[in-house]
């Protein structure tokens, strides 16, 4: 007979929880809704607390004592779901710190304490086991680190020292991620290639991005970039703390909160090198997060994942910095190389940005890892780099001793960069353009407004040369008509047939404006011969006296100038009259429209007519 046994599986669930203090109380806020407020059950045991309300449990490795002795008072808000506990303190006064680390207080699982499953238990370490966690963290750390003369591997050992990611823990990552390799990092082969090939590559990728007429256009065109500039980020507003001494006042948001309960606390086995290196990538990577909250004003944009993993070498090279000077030059090379704004000034803000956070404390270096995380989070596939980075950032930072970020904002506060120490000749660069932009505002001012004296000398000039060629001109014009008139009325006493070089035929001037400078006083003029000619009918003259004021109202003279060379014009138009040998309406293709000479077959008519009267 088959039987079937139900068996069911309890899973606990973690609650949202925040801690506060005062001098005699620990204040701990756990929210447990749709729970049974007669199944709260305690445990307080030094710097032990757990606390279980079904489905939820909580167990918490306190930074210091509480005592259990009857002052401890307990309120639960149906409403809200919010149980609130205050535990008064095992010595009164004591201030507990980072409260606000909300994962380094949750306890590993399976263990009471976050100390390495693994530890070395040889003898040395046995002597120096006790309090040596202590001394680690209360030595001083040396910021200068030791050189060492470079020795050639062979390549069994380069083959293992592949590694990158924090602290250099991570392999064969990217073995893995073959399709998202080229969206995530710059480097081709990370497996295979060392930390010296990454960096020589990196330097050559930033010599060939960059553009000089780029920056050129940034350095001298910089009003927006003076505007970003002066905008202040989130972490210049923060007040001092009144719990830690020295440190920011830093807020944590519901989802930042919930995100710190989501990490896993653990420890990392890290040997001094490795803890140097950590701590200058944390520098690296803040330096490009600082440029991108002000380069978009504290709102993120979809480049804003493409914007901190490039500008980070550590993030798009996996680099390993040994030296602070490194991290700074590199972070100069790429903000000059990559982003949408290259200027200088914009290098040493994110430097002043970085140096602030530091010295704000953890808690604020916390909240930018955070933000940083949430970045990631939500691209694809950046958030590979959430697990390479930033959310080992997240734990490890919570663990560490203030005083250390303290002293790296000093050591980075007293830092200097200068352009010369990026060697992209951008002085060289500088001083060549502003000598070009000095010699054209000196060609400008140069070639400025011509002067009276001169304007008027060349226009005497010119209107001498036009004088001497229109009397040629009409010289010319008086000969054809000459000819013309042997040819058509040889036989004749009067009056021969028009030709096909009928001058009453106007003919289209060929003139480059379509209004003539000096016509005026010559219409007159032809009015007046018209008006003076017996032999012209009446329909003539109105019509040319028509033409004449049609044409003088659409022009306008500017200046005296123009006068005198329209009664020069006059002058030269009375003269070749006197040499002509017959008067006709002959058009010009010149700036004068009409031009009217007189003829002997009009004083034949003339003497006519008078002897038929």
């Amino acid at each position: 007979m088959l039987q079937v046994f139900n068996t069911s599986v309890f899973i606990m669930i973690t609650p949202a929880f925040d801690l506060s203090q005062d001098p005699d109380y620990l204040i701990l806020g756990i929210r447990v809704p749709y729970t049974r407020t007669s199944e709260f059950d305690l445990f307080i045991d030094g710097t032990d607390f757990k606390f279980y309300a079904k489905p939820y449990f909580l167990r918490l490795t306190l930074p210091g004592r509480i005592v259990e002795d009857g002052r401890e008072r307990a309120t639960f808000d149906i409403d809200k779901g919010l149980f609130t506990l205050r535990v008064p303190k095992e010595t009164s006064g004591e201030h507990f710190e980072g409260l606000q680390m909300l994962t380094s207080l949750l306890a590993p699982k399976g263990s009471r304490s976050a100390k390495p499953l693994i530890q070395d238990m040889s003898a040395e370490a046995c002597s120096q086991s006790i309090g040596e966690d202590e001394v680690e963290d209360e030595e001083e750390f040396d910021w200068q680190v030791e050189q060492e003369v470079y020795k050639e591997r062979s390549e069994e050992e380069l083959s293992t020292l592949q590694k990158y990611g924090f602290g250099n823990l991570r392999c064969g990552v990217f073995a893995r991620l073959q399709e998202e390799l080229s969206d995530v990092i710059d480097i081709k082969n990370p497996e295979g290639t060392t930390a010296t090939e990454r960096r020589r590559a990196r330097l050559e990728a930033e010599a060939s991005a960059f553009s000089p007429d780029h920056y050129l256009a940034d350095f001298f065109e910089d009003d927006e970039i003076k505007g970003l500039l002066k905008f202040r980020p989130w972490w210049t507003k923060l007040s001092p703390s009144t719990e830690q001494e020295g440190e920011a006042a830093v807020s944590f948001t519901d989802d930042e909160k919930e995100q710190m309960r989501k990490f896993s606390n653990h420890s990392y086995l890290l040997d001094k090198t490795s803890r140097y290196q950590v701590w200058l990538s944390l520098v690296d990577i803040l330096l490009a997060y600082s440029y991108e909250v002000r380069s978009t004003e504290g709102e993120h944009n979809v480049e804003s994942p493409w914007t901190i993993r490039k500008l980070s070498g550590t993030l798009c090279w996996l680099e390993s910095y040994s030296s602070l000077q490194e991290v700074l030059v590199s972070f100069g090379r790429r903000v000059l190389c990559y982003p949408l704004y290259r200027h200088f000034l914009f290098v040493f803000a994110a430097i002043r940005d970085t140096t602030t956070i530091l010295q704000s404390g953890k808690a604020c270096v916390l909240k930018c890892l955070l933000d940083i995380h949430k970045v990631f989070r939500e691209n694809d596939p950046a958030y590979i780099l959430n697990d390479l980075y930033i959310t080992d950032y997240c734990i490890w930072i919570q663990r560490v001793k203030s005083k250390k970020v303290t002293a790296l904002a000093a050591t980075l506060q007293n830092a200097s960069l200068q352009k010369k120490d990026l060697e992209l000749e951008l002085e060289e660069l500088e001083k060549a353009a502003t000598v070009v932009v000095e010699e054209e505002e000196q060609g400008t001012s140069k070639t400025g407004p011509i002067s009276c004296s001169d304007s008027s000398a060349s226009s005497d000039s010119s209107s001498d040369t036009e004088s001497s060629d229109e009397s040629q001109e009409s010289e010319a014009e008086g000969q054809g008509s000459s000819e013309s008139i042997e040819r058509g009325g040889g036989g004749g006493g009067g009056g021969g047939e028009m030709t096909k070089d009928n001058p009453l035929q106007l003919q289209p001037t060929f003139t480059a404006s379509p209004i003539p400078q000096e016509p005026t006083r010559t219409l007159f003029l032809a009015e007046r011969k018209a008006d003076s000619l017996p032999s012209a009918s009446e329909g003539s003259r109105q019509l040319i006296q028509e033409l004449g004021k049609c044409v003088a109202e659409e022009l306008r003279i500017s200046s005296p100038e123009a006068e005198r060379k329209c009664s020069q014009s006059s002058n030269i138009a009375a003269e070749t009259e006197e040499t002509c040998s017959r008067t006709l309406l002959e058009p010009s293709p010149q700036r004068n429209p009409l031009l009217i000479v007189r003829t002997h077959n009009d004083d034949d008519e003339m003497m006519m007519s008078a002897t038929s009267s």
